[in-house]
């Protein structure tokens, strides 16, 4: 088998393999036999019939068809190797020549990954600057009285509802499509529309109100309310006490220090992902590379099937219901991923170009210490993407 390669634009190949004469006459003997495997020839053990009768009774073209389709699978996988090259999808096959006695000549078009020419990625990481993380008091406090909510003890109340009480409610609008919307909240706390609490207030259970004008981003919804209980929160005190009921903190110090590194934590996690996508994308938008269409069309695909999975799972509605909502079609949301799809695939581009240059490898004892339940390529790829990321993140930091 010999190979040639011809680059095209758009980071597509042409490879041209020539199969010998008498290595093709290999694959036309296996083809007779795969094709003759299941005859049943008179006078003969079924499959054990002479190569010409049975070239006989199949016929020659059937059999260079098959014998074709076996040479190809095989040496197209052996020609990839050989020229190194890293193809993304199936290949467009063209048979140039087919016959007995002659070499097989076959031409195969595919996408390959393409060359990418990065900026200066390192110095591009070490000018994004890592904001510090700062958590205000008033925070700590926000936190400390979720805490409390959390542990607060509620009662059934046959008073009207006040300010911090806990109430359930069903509202109806000719504006919201479906039945009564069910929610509930303590009262007084900006939970719903401005101005719907206040109507609330002074309601007693099994209430209902009609005609409740508000006022949401300039427009106007006529709502009717129907409180379904009021109920009292009792929060518990704010003491020593409080803080031993939740773990072991020693008092109450101890548990708003754990809250504030907690949210400290937190923080720092939010500001990770944001200096990583940012280097991401300032070192994206400076790479040069002849990015294939069909890897960009593939994302897109896999966009829309996600989609198409979460409004089934979710809104649990058939897709085409969902198209008539949105009132667009399948191709308008299609086209509509085409930006996103162009940047995922850029920004794929980017890490895996830079993990080669950095020859970053992820040894079999970090994948077993990972234990994630995915698939060992998913795995890979995965620790892989983490430490690149944590080395751009690293220069960072260093900033």
């Amino acid at each position: 088998m010999k190979s040639t390669i011809k680059k095209l634009p758009k980071s597509e190949v042409e490879l041209e393999i020539k199969v010998s004469a008498e290595e093709f006459g290999r694959f036309i003997e296996q083809a007779t036999l795969n094709l003759g495997g299941d005859l049943e020839i008179k006078g003969f053990r079924k499959g054990k019939a002479p190569k010409n009768i049975i070239e006989e009774r199949i016929g020659m073209e059937k059999i260079l068809i098959e014998a074709g389709d076996l040479a190809v699978n095989e040496t197209y996988k052996k020609a990839v190797l050989e020229n190194k090259i890293e193809v993304i999808f199936q290949p467009k096959i063209e048979i140039k020549k087919l016959a007995k006695g002659n070499d097989l000549v076959f031409l195969a078009r595919t996408a390959v990954l393409p060359e990418v020419e990065l900026p200066d990625y390192k110095k591009i990481a070490s000018e994004v600057k890592r904001n510090k993380a700062v958590v205000e008091e008033k925070e700590i406090e926000d936190a400390f009285k979720w805490l409390q909510k959390s542990r607060a003890k509620i009662t059934l109340k046959n008073q009207s509802a006040q300010k911090s009480d806990f109430v359930e409610i069903e509202y109806w609008s000719a504006q919201i499509q479906g039945e009564g919307q069910k929610d509930a909240f303590i009262l007084g706390e900006g939970h719903f529309i401005p101005g719907f609490e206040e109507k609330i207030i002074g309601m007693k259970s099994g209430e209902e109100k009609e005609n409740i004008t508000l006022n949401k981003d300039g427009k106007e919804i006529i709502l009717k309310v129907k409180v379904i209980s009021v109920q009292n929160v009792e929060l518990p005190e704010a003491n020593d006490q409080f803080a031993k009921s939740l773990g072991e903190f020693e008092n109450l110090d101890a548990l708003k220090k754990n809250i504030k590194q907690g949210l400290v934590l937190e923080k720092e996690q939010v500001e990770t992902q944001r200096v990583r996508q940012e280097i991401l994308e300032r070192i994206s938008e400076k790479i040069k590379a002849e990015i294939p269409d069909v890897l960009i069309e593939n994302e897109q695909k896999q966009m829309l099937e996600n989609l198409k999975k979460m409004v089934s799972e979710r809104l649990k509605i058939p897709f085409e219901d969902y198209l008539s909502k949105i009132k667009k079609t399948e191709k308008e949301i299609l086209d509509s991923f085409l930006p996103a799809a162009q940047k995922k695939v850029r920004n794929f581009l980017v890490l895996r170009e830079i993990g080669k240059r950095e020859k970053v490898e992820v040894s079999e004892e970090e994948l077993a210490n990972l234990d994630s339940g995915q698939s060992k390529e998913y795995s890979e790829e995965t620790l892989r993407t983490e430490k690149i990321f944590a080395m751009l993140e690293n220069l960072a930091e260093k900033s």
